[in-house]
Protein backbone atom coordinates (compact mmCIF):
# COMPACT_ATOMS: atom_id res chain seq x y z
CA UNK A 1 0.00 0.00 0.00
CA UNK A 2 1.15 3.49 -0.70
CA UNK A 3 1.09 6.28 1.86
CA UNK A 4 -1.77 8.05 0.02
CA UNK A 5 -4.00 5.00 0.42
CA UNK A 6 -3.46 4.77 4.18
CA UNK A 7 -3.90 8.50 4.86
CA UNK A 8 -7.76 8.49 4.82
CA UNK A 9 -7.81 5.65 7.36
CA UNK A 10 -5.35 7.50 9.59
CA UNK A 11 -7.37 10.72 9.40
CA UNK A 12 -10.63 9.01 10.27
CA UNK A 13 -9.00 7.13 13.14
CA UNK A 14 -7.46 10.36 14.43
CA UNK A 15 -10.77 12.22 14.22
CA UNK A 16 -12.53 9.37 16.01
CA UNK A 17 -9.93 9.38 18.78
CA UNK A 18 -10.03 13.19 19.13
CA UNK A 19 -13.83 13.40 19.39
CA UNK A 20 -14.95 12.22 22.85
CA UNK A 21 -17.82 9.79 22.94
CA UNK A 22 -21.01 11.29 24.30
CA UNK A 23 -22.64 9.40 27.16
CA UNK A 24 -25.89 7.53 26.62
CA UNK A 25 -27.47 9.53 29.42
CA UNK A 26 -26.56 13.04 30.60
CA UNK A 27 -28.06 15.48 33.11
CA UNK A 28 -27.38 19.16 33.85
CA UNK A 29 -28.21 18.68 37.55
CA UNK A 30 -24.97 18.44 39.60
CA UNK A 31 -26.66 16.12 42.13
CA UNK A 32 -27.45 13.54 39.44
CA UNK A 33 -25.22 10.48 38.93
CA UNK A 34 -25.44 11.24 35.18
CA UNK A 35 -23.89 14.72 35.51
CA UNK A 36 -20.60 15.34 33.64
CA UNK A 37 -19.39 18.92 33.87
CA UNK A 38 -16.51 18.47 31.41
CA UNK A 39 -18.80 17.43 28.58
CA UNK A 40 -21.36 20.10 29.41
CA UNK A 41 -18.71 22.84 29.22
CA UNK A 42 -17.93 21.82 25.64
CA UNK A 43 -21.57 22.40 24.72
CA UNK A 44 -24.09 19.73 23.77
CA UNK A 45 -26.73 19.99 21.08
CA UNK A 46 -29.93 17.94 21.37
CA UNK A 47 -32.36 17.19 18.56
CA UNK A 48 -35.67 15.63 19.58
CA UNK A 49 -37.99 14.30 16.86
CA UNK A 50 -36.06 16.32 14.30
CA UNK A 51 -36.31 19.64 16.18
CA UNK A 52 -33.36 21.17 18.01
CA UNK A 53 -34.14 21.76 21.70
CA UNK A 54 -32.40 24.27 23.95
CA UNK A 55 -34.18 23.58 27.27
CA UNK A 56 -33.29 19.91 27.87
CA UNK A 57 -32.55 19.05 31.52
CA UNK A 58 -31.66 15.39 30.91
CA UNK A 59 -31.63 12.92 28.02
CA UNK A 60 -31.27 9.19 27.40
CA UNK A 61 -30.45 8.03 23.88
CA UNK A 62 -30.97 4.27 24.35
CA UNK A 63 -34.39 4.68 26.00
CA UNK A 64 -35.40 7.51 23.63
CA UNK A 65 -36.50 10.32 25.97
CA UNK A 66 -35.67 13.81 27.13
CA UNK A 67 -36.67 15.67 30.28
CA UNK A 68 -37.73 19.33 29.88
CA UNK A 69 -39.16 21.93 32.28
CA UNK A 70 -42.97 22.00 32.55
CA UNK A 71 -43.60 25.70 32.06
CA UNK A 72 -42.63 27.97 34.94
CA UNK A 73 -43.73 25.57 37.69
CA UNK A 74 -41.28 25.00 40.54
CA UNK A 75 -41.15 22.31 43.19
CA UNK A 76 -40.90 23.12 46.90
CA UNK A 77 -37.10 23.31 46.65
CA UNK A 78 -37.21 25.93 43.88
CA UNK A 79 -36.19 23.57 41.06
CA UNK A 80 -38.28 23.43 37.88
CA UNK A 81 -40.84 20.65 37.53
CA UNK A 82 -39.97 18.51 34.53
CA UNK A 83 -41.83 16.24 32.14
CA UNK A 84 -40.41 13.31 30.22
CA UNK A 85 -41.04 13.23 26.47
CA UNK A 86 -40.47 10.07 24.42
CA UNK A 87 -39.17 10.03 20.86
CA UNK A 88 -36.03 9.93 18.72
CA UNK A 89 -33.07 11.66 20.42
CA UNK A 90 -29.87 12.83 18.69
CA UNK A 91 -26.99 14.53 20.49
CA UNK A 92 -23.74 16.12 19.34
CA UNK A 93 -20.95 18.35 20.59
CA UNK A 94 -21.37 21.94 19.43
CA UNK A 95 -18.43 23.56 17.68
Amino acid sequence: MSEAETTPETISETEAAAAPALPDRLSIDPRSPYFDGDILQKGIGVRFKGVEKFNVEEYCISEGWIRVPAGRSLDRHGRPLTIRLSGEVEVWIRD
